[in-house]
C-alpha cells in the first residue's frame, strides 16, 4: 500500500468511526461492535485479494490498547464528581465492582478447571479478563439511563477496570514465583504495595498539577499525557499497579476545589485551573476517541473468519455469558430486593481491558495460549454477546422506565386537576351560600 492509499484509508476510518459513534448515540448500539466488524470485513476483503501479511498488527494492537487503557481510565476519573452526598453511590459502585468481579473469577475459573479440565493456574488467569466490565463501552452506553444509574455505572465500571488489572498482575506474579494466590503474607504485601502506590501517586499528582499551573507554553497537555504514560510504563517494569496513579491524577484534577485544603487554595489560581481542566478534558476525550477507533478496527482486522471452524467457541462463550449474567442478576436481586431485573443487570459489557489482558497472556511463561481452549474466538463471542445483551436490555428497560414515568406524570396531573376542580367547586358553593 503506497503513501497516497494510506492517506486516503486512515482519514476514512476516522470518518467511519465518527459516523458509527453518531449511530450509537441515536440507537444505543455500541459503536465498537461496528468498528470490529469493519476490521473483520476489511481483513476478509484483503485476504480475498491476496494480502495476507498482517504481522505488524501483533505489535501495534498492544501499544494502542495500553494507551487507550490509560486514556479511558483518565477520562473516567475526570468525569467523577466527588461530593459528600455522592459517597453512598460511590460505595455501592465500589462494592458491586469488587464482589461481582471476585465471584465471577471464582465461578468461571472453577468452571474452566472442573468442566473444561484446564489447569488451575491457567484457569484463573483466563477467568480474570473475562470477569472485568469494560468502562470504555459501559460509560457511553449508560447515557440513556437515569442519572443515579448512570453515575453507578461510571463508578462500578471504572473500579472494575482498575481492580481487575491489579488482580491480574498480582495473580501472574504469585504464580510465576510459585506462591499461593491467597496467603496472609501475600495479602499483607499487596496491601502495603497499594498504600505505597497511593502515597507515591498523590506526590506525582501534586507535582503534575504544579507543572500545569506553571507551564506558560501553548502546548502543555500532551506533555502531561506523555509523563503519565511514562509513569505507567515504569510502574509496569516494577510490577506495580500504576493505573492507580492515572486514576488519582484524574480524580484530583476534576475535584481540585473539594479535595484541596483551604489554606492551599489561596496559593492557586483555581479559575485558571478550571479553564485548563476543561481544555485537558477535551484533549483526553479526542485522544481516547482516536485511539479506541484504531484499536478496535485493528483488533477486528486481526480476527480471521476462517478460524471459526467449529461451534466450540460459541458454546464456551455462551457458557461464560450465562455465568456472568446469573451472578449479576443474583447480586442486584439480593441488594435491591427486586426480582424484576433492572437496567443495571444488563450493564456488563466486555471490551478493551479483556482484549488487552488476553494479549498479555501470550507473554506469560507458564501458559501455552496457542493450544488453549479459551482463545480469541471465545473472547470475541463473549464481547459481542455481552454488548448485544446490554444493548437490547437497556433499550427495553429505558423505554419501560420512560413509560412508567409518563404514566406517573399523567396520574399526578390528573390528581392535581381533580383537586383543583374540587377546590373551585367548593369556592363556588361558598359564594352561592
Amino acid at each position: 500500500m503506497n503513501t497516497v492509499s494510506i492517506l486516503i484509508v486512515l482519514p476514512l476510518l476516522v470518518v467511519f468511526s465518527y459516523v458509527f459513534d453518531a449511530i450509537a448515540r441515536k440507537t444505543k448500539f455500541p459503536s465498537v461492535i461496528l468498528l470490529m466488524f469493519t476490521g473483520i470485513l476489511t481483513r476478509t476483503f484483503m485476504n480475498f485479494y491476496g494480502f495476507t501479511e498482517h504481522g505488524v498488527l501483533d505489535k501495534i494492537i498492544p501499544v494502542l490498547g495500553t494507551i487507550g487503557l490509560i486514556l479511558i481510565v483518565l477520562e473516567g476519573a475526570l468525569e467523577l464528581d466527588i461530593k459528600k452526598e455522592k459517597l453512598p453511590i460511590i460505595l455501592k459502585g465500589f462494592l458491586a465492582a469488587v464482589l461481582i468481579l471476585i465471584i465471577n473469577i471464582l465461578v468461571i475459573s472453577w468452571t474452566f478447571e472442573n468442566i473444561l479440565s484446564i489447569e488451575h493456574k491457567t484457569a484463573v488467569i483466563f477467568a480474570i479478563p473475562l470477569a472485568i466490565i469494560s468502562s470504555a463501552v459501559a460509560i457511553p452506553s449508560a447515557a440513556g439511563l437515569l442519572k443515579q444509574e448512570k453515575e453507578f455505572v461510571v463508578f462500578e465500571s471504572t473500579f472494575s477496570d482498575i481492580l481487575g488489572i491489579m488482580i491480574f498482575n498480582y495473580a501472574i506474579r504469585q504464580f510465576e514465583s510459585n506462591q499461593a494466590l491467597l496467603s496472609p503474607e501475600s495479602i499483607v504485601s499487596l496491601g502495603l504495595q497499594i498504600i505505597g502506590v497511593i502515597v507515591v501517586s498523590i506526590m506525582i499528582t501534586c507535582l503534575l498539577f504544579q507543572l500545569i499551573q506553571k507551564i506558560e507554553h501553548n502546548v502543555k497537555f500532551f506533555l502531561i499525557l506523555a509523563l503519565l504514560v511514562l509513569v505507567y510504563a515504569f510502574g509496569k517494569l516494577l510490577h506495580l499497579p500504576a493505573l492507580v496513579t492515572i486514576f488519582i491524577f484524574g480524580l484530583f484534577l476534576s475535584n481540585v476545589k473539594s479535595l484541596l485544603p483551604q489554606f492551599l487554595k489561596r496559593y492557586l489560581d483555581l479559575e485558571k485551573s478550571e479553564k485548563g481542566l476543561h481544555e485537558f478534558h477535551i484533549l483526553t476525550a479526542e485522544s481516547t476517541f482516536l485511539v479506541k477507533t484504531f484499536f478496535f478496527l485493528f483488533f477486528g482486522f486481526s480476527i480471521s473468519i476462517t478460524e471459526f471452524d467449529s461451534g466450540t467457541p460459541f458454546v464456551y462463550g455462551l457458557l461464560i455469558i450465562g455465568i456472568m449474567f446469573v451472578i449479576r442478576y443474583l447480586y442486584f436481586t439480593a441488594t435491591t430486593f427486586k426480582i424484576k431485573p433492572s437496567a443495571l443487570v444488563y450493564m456488563s459489557p466486555r471490551g478493551l481491558i479483556s482484549i488487552l489482558l488476553f494479549l498479555q497472556i501470550k507473554e506469560v511463561s507458564f501458559i501455552d495460549s496457542s493450544n488453549s481452549q479459551i482463545n480469541e474466538q471465545v473472547l470475541l463471542v463473549v464481547i459481542l454477546a455481552s454488548m448485544l445483551i446490554m444493548t437490547l436490555g437497556t433499550m427495553k428497560k429505558t423505554k419501560q422506565e420512560k413509560e412508567d414515568i409518563f404514566e406517573e406524570n399523567i396520574e399526578e396531573s390528573n390528581n392535581n386537576s381533580l383537586d383543583t376542580f374540587l377546590e373551585e367547586l367548593a369556592d363556588d358553593k361558598d359564594k352561592l351560600t
